[in-house]
This record gives C-alpha cells, sequence and structure tokens, in this order.
C-alpha cells in the first residue's frame, strides 16, 4: 500500500519557510520544526529528508513565492525609475512594519549565514541576485528610453549597485533600522541615477 500522508505538505512547507526566515537555519533545531509544524520527525524526513534538505526546499519556496513575483513586476513596469522607487519603497514597508517586520529577507539572511556554504544554496542565491539585478537593469532600461536616467547612467551598472543596496535594506532592517533612515539613505542612492529636471 502506498504510503498516506496525513498532513499537507505544501502547508507544512510555509510553515517551515517561517521559521527558517524568522530565526535562520543555524539557530533552528528540527525539534524547532516539529514543534512548529506538528509533524513528527519520521513524517518530516520522509518526505523533505534532513533538516538541510528541508531549508533548501523551504529557500526555494521563499524564492518562488514571495521573490519572483516582485521581480517580475518590477521588470514588467512600463514606469521606469519610479518604478524603481516603489521597488525599495515596499521593500521598506515589509522589512520594518507587518507579520515580517525585522524579519529581513530569507535570502539575504542566507548569504550572511554559515548555509551558504552548500552548493545547492549558494545555487539557490546566485539565482536570486541574478533575477534581483535582471529585474533592475530592465526598469532601468526603461527609465532609460522614458528620458529619467541622467546622462552616462548605464543600467547594468547601476542594477548591480541597487541590488547590493537591497541586500543592504534587508541586513540593516533585522539589525533595527528604522523605515525613515533607510528610505533616506535609498533616495541618496537613487538621486544621481534620475535626470536633473530642466
Amino acid at each position: 500500500m502506498p504510503d498516506i500522508k496525513h498532513f499537507d505538505p505544501d502547508a507544512t512547507l510555509e510553515t517551515v519557510v517561517r521559521l527558517f526566515w524568522q530565526q535562520g537555519m543555524a539557530s533552528t533545531g528540527i525539534q524547532d520544526v516539529v514543534n512548529a509544524t506538528g509533524i513528527n520527525r519520521s513524517s518530516l524526513y520522509s518526505t523533505f529528508g534532513d533538516k538541510q534538505a528541508l531549508y533548501r526546499a523551504a529557500l526555494r519556496r521563499y524564492l518562488e513565492h514571495r521573490s519572483q513575483p516582485v521581480f517580475r513586476r518590477l521588470a514588467e513596469d512600463a514606469r521606469g525609475l519610479p518604478a524603481v522607487t516603489d521597488f525599495f519603497t515596499g521593500l521598506i514597508t515589509a522589512r520594518c512594519s507587518g507579520e515580517y517586520a525585522r524579519w529581513g529577507c530569507m535570502v539575504s539572511n542566507a548569504h550572511a549565514g554559515t548555509e551558504n556554504g552548500d552548493p545547492e544554496i549558494r545555487a539557490v542565491l546566485d539565482q536570486h541576485h541574478q533575477q534581483l539585478r535582471d529585474a533592475l537593469r530592465a526598469a532601468l532600461v526603461t527609465a532609460g528610453e522614458r528620458g529619467q536616467l541622467s546622462p552616462g547612467v548605464d543600467p547594468a551598472s547601476s542594477a548591480d549597485l541597487l541590488a547590493l543596496l537591497a541586500y543592504g535594506v534587508n541586513l540593516r532592517s533585522r539589525a533595527g533600522a528604522d523605515a525613515g533612515t533607510l528610505t533616506e539613505t535609498v533616495k541618496a542612492a537613487l538621486a544621481p541615477i534620475g535626470a536633473r529636471a530642466a
């Protein structure tokens, strides 16, 4: 007879995402996962594998369900530079208020943790970084086409800079930086990129 699962793996994985996101991989033991999900170790292991495999699955889910939709909206936004500003405004709001305030970004947290030594996790982090850069570059290319960029601004180089700024917002917000300070930093970074009004 096939093994019948008495729990929803998708809902369980979402709970695990939140747990690893908030606490980090190193600070989360398998007993924490058992307590949060209400599922015993043997069922977790048979469905997801060990803690490392469970973390990989959670990180992929975070990328697919949280990061990629935001990146798609940014890349497809026809407004150009206002889309970039709104991306950072939304990022700061999400990191500093609401249900996930002060959790940072699960991907940024992984960059700063020991888990990035795992080649599979590193591949997910690299994929996230490339998609973030590509989305920012697409928005900046649109901004250039709309005459919104300062002369000489290179969309690719500026996208690299802004991607690093996004990681900084994520990490500083987790460390307690307030939304106002982060907003002023973003404004200062974006100011040289935008064309001056005539």
